[in-house]
């Protein structure tokens, strides 16, 4: 699959999704093609979770009975590096300098990409699957920030939702339910 590939799997994505804000817009994304000797051959996507309001908020992304949540790589693996986490509380931009593959790892958040400030949790996901390049499922499971948390309001009209890289010719698909609050703070 290629990037413009891409592009057509994040917008079904978001035609998909379950319970939205209502200034919610849609799903975009970052495309970075990795060139070099780190990660040669592979690209990388930032997802975000779009919004119209400048003090929109987006305080989880999840799977319920009715909605499962699925984020899997379409033709192969998600790279997972050894000293990376499913999610970015556990990425410690300390490590990048000596690790720089570290900056590819896949993971998911709530606005912010690394540990630095980011009180973002999870509860009902398990990423057993996830850290060993599979997909991310759940019928019963959050990834989420709290109202009072920074991190949950858009930045330039965005909040970014996880990053995965993948090989050449794969892609990243999925079906995710976003809830959030408005300006006026209704859900």
């Amino acid at each position: 699959m290629n990037i413009k590939t891409l592009s057509l799997a994040i917008a079904a994505t978001s035609l998909m999704a379950g319970t939205a804000v209502a200034d919610y817009t849609g799903l975009s994304y970052d495309a970075t093609l990795n060139t070099g000797d780190v990660m040669a051959g592979t690209w990388t996507a930032r997802i975000y979770a779009t919004f119209s309001g400048s003090t929109d908020q987006l305080n989880a992304v999840y799977g319920d009975g009715d909605n499962a949540l699925l984020i899997e790589a379409v033709g192969g693996s998600f790279y997972q590096n050894a000293f990376g986490a499913a999610v970015s509380t556990g990425i410690n931009p300390a490590l990048l300098p000596v690790f720089p593959s570290l900056a590819y790892d896949s993971w998911v958040t709530i606005g912010l990409q690394d540990q630095t400030g980011n009180a973002m949790l999870n509860i009902g996901i398990d990423f057993i699957d996830f850290e060993a390049g599979g997909a991310i499922w759940t019928d019963n499971g959050s990834w989420f920030a709290t109202p009072d948390d920074a991190q949950v309001y858009e930045v330039g009209g965005q909040v970014l939702i996880g990053q995965f890289t993948v090989a050449g010719d794969d892609g990243v698909f999925g079906t995710i339910s976003l809830q959030g609050k408005n300006a006026d703070n209704s859900n």
